[in-house]
């Protein structure tokens, strides 16, 4: 290689959200269904790994991670709060999911002094001691938004759709769903 270790430096701060198919105020309990609405948050350093779209169902053999949500900025404290607003714009209805845990965690003092470890969860989150969020206006929002595309969907949809030797069954239903 043209470079060494001692070449590379630091530039900027990342933090990676994993957002998963659980419940945090049912001890991480994995939910399956179906994503009525999915929308993902864009801007400045904000990047979504993943594989969903609305009206895609989350069986129940599956690896419960549905996104990777990063954010990048120039200092740690602006990373924080470009995924916290990545948190806010990202919808998904239809299934529980870690968004709300990612919420918990970035506004925690713990997590904002950089004191915590791999008992963060054991120390500081007491779901019990909480209220689980309600749906917000712009979830509402999502959910009418999924139903009625799921319902158009329908309309349009005349038989089901069925695997051929080119493309997979996946392939289809995907196309299918847009």
């Amino acid at each position: 290689m043209s470079f060494c270790q001692e070449d590379l430096r630091i530039h900027g701060h990342a933090i990676e959200l994993r957002v998963c198919a659980e419940d945090p105020y049912q001890q991480f309990l994995p939910n399956v269904g179906q994503v009525l609405t999915y929308l993902t948050p864009q801007g400045p350093g904000i990047r979504v790994d993943d594989c969903m779209e609305s009206g895609m169902e989350i069986p129940i053999y599956y690896d419960n991670m549905l996104a990777k949500l990063i954010a990048w900025a120039p200092t740690r404290q602006e990373a924080i709060q470009r995924l916290r607003r990545a948190i806010e714009e990202y919808v998904v209805v239809g299934i529980e999911t870690t968004l709300s845990f990612g919420e918990f965690v970035l506004t925690h003092e713990a997590f904002l002094n950089g004191d915590f470890d791999t008992h963060f969860i054991a120390q500081y989150f007491k779901p019990e001691e909480g209220q689980k969020p309600t749906l917000s206006e712009q979830e509402l929002a999502g959910l009418a938004a999924g139903a009625a595309l799921l319902y158009d969907q329908g309309k349009k949809a005349s038989k089901p759709v069925l695997a051929s030797s080119s493309q997979s069954a996946w392939q289809q239903n995907r196309r299918q769903l847009r």
